[in-house]
C-alpha cells in the first residue's frame, strides 16, 4: 500500500483544503483539489509500470527515451470520482476508460451497494486503475471489480483513493485475489456507525456537485 501523505509534499495542502469545512464551500476548488490528487497519484502509479525504450528524432539529434509499454484502463466510480478520474486522465492521456455507477442504499441499519450502470473496454491482460476518492468499507470496490471481470481478467489492479479507512483496506486485502495495490492520498482513523470515514471530509459527491435528493 502507498500513502501519499506519509511524505511531506504540496499534496498535503490539497488534502487539507479538501478536509476544511470553510474551503469546501468553494465547490470549484474542491473539484480542482480532487483532480490534483488524481494527477499526483497517477504520477506515482506510473513509476510502477513497465516501459519500452524508443528512439526518436529531435531537431538536433537522435535520442532514446522510455515510454509506457501499455496504457492503463482508468475506471471511474460515478459520481464522486469524476474530478478525481480527470486527474488520472490528464496524465494517462492515451488511456481507455470504463465507468461504474455505484451508490449506497440505506434501509434502516443496513447499507447495500447498488451498481446501476457499467461500461468497460476489454480488460484482458491490462493494468487497470480504479479511481474512487473515498475507500470506506471497500465493498463497493469489490462489487465493482467483480462486475468488471465480466470484461476480461486484468493483469494488475491499482485501487486509487484520496482518502481511505483501515476497515476498507483490510476488506480489500482479504477479499481480492487478483494482483493489486492500494494507493491512497491519506489513510484515516476509522469508519463511524454510518460507514463514513473519520476524520474524512463528508460526502465527496455532494461537495463536488451539490446535494442529491
Amino acid at each position: 500500500m502507498y500513502i501519499l501523505s506519509k511524505q511531506p509534499s504540496i499534496a498535503n495542502q490539497f488534502i487539507a483544503e479538501l478536509r476544511s469545512i470553510q474551503i469546501q464551500k468553494d465547490r470549484m476548488r474542491f473539484r480542482k483539489n480532487l483532480e490534483r490528487l488524481g494527477e499526483i497519484l497517477a504520477y506515482e502509479i506510473s513509476k510502477s509500470m513497465e516501459y519500452d525504450i524508443i528512439e526518436l528524432e529531435t531537431p538536433l539529434a537522435i535520442t532514446k527515451v522510455e515510454v509506457p509499454k501499455q496504457q492503463p484502463v482508468i475506471i471511474s466510480v460515478l459520481r464522486a470520482s469524476l474530478p478525481f478520474y480527470q486527474g488520472f486522465l490528464n496524465f494517462f492521456d492515451k488511456a481507455e476508460s470504463g465507468f461504474i455507477g455505484a451508490y449506497r442504499e440505506e434501509k434502516g441499519d443496513e447499507i447495500s451497494i447498488n451498481l446501476g450502470y457499467h461500461a468497460s473496454p476489454d480488460l484482458t491482460g491490462k493494468e487497470i486503475i480504479i479511481a474512487d476518492p473515498m475507500l470506506a468499507t471497500g465493498k463497493s470496490i469489490i462489487k465493482s471489480i467483480n462486475t468488471l471481470l465480466n470484461h476480461g481478467l486484468p493483469k494488475f489492479i491499482h485501487i486509487a483513493s484520496a482518502f481511505g479507512a483501515p476497515e476498507g483496506v483490510e476488506y480489500i486485502t482479504n477479499t481480492l485475489k487478483t494482483p493489486h495495490k492500494i494507493w491512497l492520498g491519506a489513510l484515516d482513523e476509522r469508519l463511524n456507525s454510518q460507514s463514513y470515514i473519520l476524520p474524512g471530509l463528508g460526502d465527496a459527491g455532494d461537495l463536488a456537485f451539490g446535494e442529491k435528493l
